[in-house]
């Protein structure tokens, strides 16, 4: 399937308009997850690992204003030429303040991957060697169900993977090994 963009040019436009590193990082964890998931799904890795990237394109800007947030972003792609497929999935990974619905697999994944990120990374921050080697599936499954930890991690957006039929023990292992393989990329 034809992005419309490749995987370099969409690793500039991240770098272009993202300037913080944390949010750099979460879109290079994003897309590694979203490789992962594509390839246990059966769609094309790149595909949807460009969707990851580009997810959060627009976030600096609108994080103080979450209707807005993705429209830009929207705007930004369709000037580049990117596929409407991945252009739809990063506006429904924004669906509850959009007003739209998920509706499509990589919908779907793109919210799941974005989210499980943050709490991979806090998980991983609370281990003393701060690898993500270390972490194990069960770590991310009990902090998620301590409310205070990483408070603003969406567990109902995590839990969507199994609206994929990957149970969550098994997209927790996806995640962190799909993360692992930039870990370095990651500082983690």
């Amino acid at each position: 399937m034809d992005a419309g963009i490749t995987r370099q040019e969409a690793l500039e436009l991240m770098q272009a308009y993202l300037r913080q590193e944390n949010l750099r990082k979460h879109s290079l964890a994003t897309e590694a997850i979203m490789r992962a998931l594509a390839e246990r799904l059966g769609f094309d890795a790149e595909f949807w690992g460009i969707a990851g990237l580009l997810h959060d394109l627009d976030y600096e800007e609108t994080k103080e204003d979450p209707p807005e947030h993705s429209l830009k972003t929207e705007a930004i792609l369709k000037e580049k030429g990117v596929n409407q497929e991945i252009i739809d999935a990063i506006k429904a990974h924004n669906a509850e303040a959009l007003g739209i619905e998920r509706k499509t697999e990589l919908d779907i994944a793109l919210t799941c991957a974005e989210c499980i990120t943050g709490m991979a990374v806090a998980t991983t921050l609370v281990y003393p060697d701060k690898k993500i080697a270390s972490v194990k599936p069960k770590s991310i499954l009990k902090r998620m169900k301590q409310k205070e930890f990483a408070r603003n991690v969406n567990r109902e957006h995590i839990r969507k993977c199994e609206k994929l039929n990957i149970p969550l023990e098994e997209f927790a292992d996806l995640s962190l090994k799909a993360m692992g393989t930039i870990a370095d990329e990651l500082g983690l």
